[in-house]
């Protein structure tokens, strides 16, 4: 799918005081930096870029410098991880506006540091209660993938302004409108058009062209974005005001709701455009009745650690939950990198053998989350694995209900195709308590609408559904339904040792999430690397696929050959997911980590570097 966009934007300093100036990506790389122009004229620095960084009183890790520098600030004004957590993903809406925003969703997990407990919010989105299992149906027969990714019907109810402002009345000590102030300002003065960000924009140039609002917004004059030239989204930039004068409300229940139902019911199309766009039917009522959800989240224990995720509708916590579980009894660290990749592919593997049969929305489906997490059920699929020979794809499920030694559930089938495109922040404050955020729009571009006069992008995040069973022969939990949140990969996640943060760490990537997570964390915690490493190391995702995808550094590597040897498949993959994480350290400072070079690379502050 796509790459994250990463920005070159403006000085942290400058988005907090309005005084903003473009800085061509040119200048990062090659002094001397071009002197403003007449009209900008209050130049600073951009804020530094870097992969990892260490000292106190809070940090903060993204993809984009302005976003983090949007929770720093908000960090050092005396905001605690919430209220950080919320102005990153604001400033995230405006500088990756392909990737995240209000017209999308996620999930949040957060660590109170007083009360030493993990809570969480489901803030999926949810389709029309309209919806029944034949939405993406016609005549019996899946309608083209393409007509549901770029249409309203794939729109499904947004819920991560829902999720920011449960989260803030919850746990977080500022109002929406102050930690919604760096992302106006950001959003009204532009930040930098990079390579990335035209390449993406090339790359949905078709399809943004066949609706004014977007074409107007992300095609300035008809033309594709120049690199080095500023965005300005004064549309978001009132939006985010509405918000924070009338609360979520103007939303759910106000204008702008209003906006979003006739986007969605009634697409603005080009005139003389060939390209069929289905309408939607989302209603003001879908709005009205919108909850992000406060639920229990998943949980096990890794090597005397509690691992801590999102739970259903989310596959994510499970099946990192699983696949931790299956490895328990491995001595990862001992291993040599054959045998590693070889147990963890397995793993992989299997989870998502499980995920797939057994993994919904539990409003609507019997999802046995706490046998999915069991170390029973665990141990019932582990058998399954050889150290001298490959599994092959699609495996059946497991019961984990009644877990029996390496029998199967249920027939074998495939995995269903799921987006890459999200971003993920990780926030800790001084006080102690952190936050793991992943959301998303879908696609890269999600639908392609922009509401008009409204500034943002609508999801396609039905598009995660099932349009038909995966097998006829097995149930598939993941089929629409009516309010029905689409099964998520997302996987946020909090490692805690004696109920004190370790790690936190999270990853865009669709189904990719769960394996960047879960290599991630054993890069970290067994295989001893710096999270900043950990996080860098070349990534190998299985999920329950005919082949293991690679990206360059292991397929280049004598590894790959060994383990073609005992069976494996391989299809090389240039880039698997983007993660970032923060780690407490022994001392009590927080290390930020990002990364190196995927994406663009990551953005790492802390309020006190040391």
């Amino acid at each position: 799918m796509t790459k994250a966009r990463r920005l070159t934007v403006l000085g942290a300093a400058a988005a907090l005081t309005g005084s903003l100036v473009a800085v061509p990506a040119a200048a990062l790389s090659a002094p001397p930096r071009p002197a403003p122009s007449a009209q900008d004229s209050a130049a600073t620095a951009t804020p530094e870029k870097t992969p990892v960084a260490v000292g106190s009183g809070g940090a903060v890790s993204s993809v984009d410098p302005d976003a983090s520098a949007a929770g720093i600030s908000v960090l050092k004004k005396g905001g605690n991880a919430v209220d950080a957590a919320v102005a990153t993903a604001a400033a995230l809406g405006v500088t990756e506006p392909y990737s995240a925003g209000i017209g999308g969703g996620g999930y949040f997990v957060y660590y109170d540091a007083k009360t030493k407990v993990i809570r969480t919010l489901d803030g999926r989105e949810t389709a029309p209660r309209s919806a029944g299992k034949d939405l993406f149906l016609e005549n019996g027969k899946p309608i083209p993938f393409d007509e549901a990714v770029t249409s309203g019907l794939g729109v499904g109810t947004p819920g991560t302004p829902a999720t920011w402002d449960t989260a803030l009345n919850n746990w977080g000590t500022r109002s929406l409108g102050q930690v919604l102030r760096p992302a106006r300002k950001l959003a009204a003065h532009g930040f930098t058009v990079d390579e990335t960000f035209r390449r993406q924009t090339a790359d949905n140039e078709a399809r943004f062209r066949d609706f004014p609002a977007t074409a107007d917004l992300y095609l300035p004059g008809g033309k594709l974005p120049v690199v080095g030239s500023t965005m300005k989204n004064p549309d978001l930039a009132r939006t985010y005001g509405e918000l924070a004068k009338k609360g979520v409300g103007a939303l759910y229940k106000g204008e702008l709701g209003r906006d979003i139902v006739r986007t969605v019911r009634e697409p603005q199309v080009r005139p003389g455009s060939t390209r069929k766009v289905r309408p939607g039917d989302l209603t003001a009522d879908d709005l009205r009745s919108y909850h992000a959800l406060s639920q229990a989240p998943t949980h096990t224990t890794y090597r005397g650690l509690d691992v801590y995720g999102i739970g259903p509708s989310s596959s994510g916590g499970t099946s990192v939950a699983e696949a931790l579980n299956i490895l328990e009894k491995s001595d990862v660290s001992r291993l040599s990198e054959k045998q590693y990749l070889h147990r963890y592919i397995e793993a992989s593997r299997i989870a998502f053998a499980d995920r797939g049969r057994w993994v919904g929305d539990p409003a609507q489906e019997d999802v046995p989350t706490k046998g999915l997490t069991s170390q029973r059920f665990a141990d019932a699929r582990a058998c399954l694995i050889h150290d001298n020979k490959a599994l092959t794809s699609p495996l059946a499920p497991g019961d984990p209900r009644h877990p029996e030694r390496c029998a199967a559930a249920d027939k074998a089938a495939p995995t269903t195709y799921e987006g890459e495109n999200t971003t993920h922040l990780t926030v800790a404050d001084k006080w102690g308590n952190v936050v793991a955020y992943t959301l998303t729009i879908e696609q890269t571009g999600g639908s392609g609408i922009v509401v008009p006069g409204r500034g943002f992008l609508l999801n396609n995040e039905l598009t995660d559904f099932s349009f038909a069973p995966a097998s006829p022969a097995v149930h598939d939990p993941n089929l629409p339904g009516p309010g029905k949140r689409p099964r998520s990969s997302i996987s946020p996640t909090i490692v805690l040792r004696d109920g004190r943060p370790v790690v936190a760490l999270g990853s865009p990537g669709g189904a990719t999430i769960i394996t960047t997570v879960l290599q991630t964390l054993l890069n970290h915690l067994d295989r001893g690397m710096p999270l900043v490493d950990a996080i860098a190391a070349p990534r190998a995702s299985q999920r329950n696929a005919a082949a293991t995808e690679l990206e360059p550094g292991l397929w280049n590597s004598p590894v790959r050959g060994q383990l073609e040897a005992i069976g494996h498949a391989f299809k090389q993959n240039p880039e698997i997911g983007a993660a970032t994480g923060v780690q407490r350290l022994p001392d009590g400072r927080w290390l930020a980590a990002a990364e190196k070079v995927r994406r663009g690379g990551g953005s790492a502050m802390v309020v006190h570097r040391s």
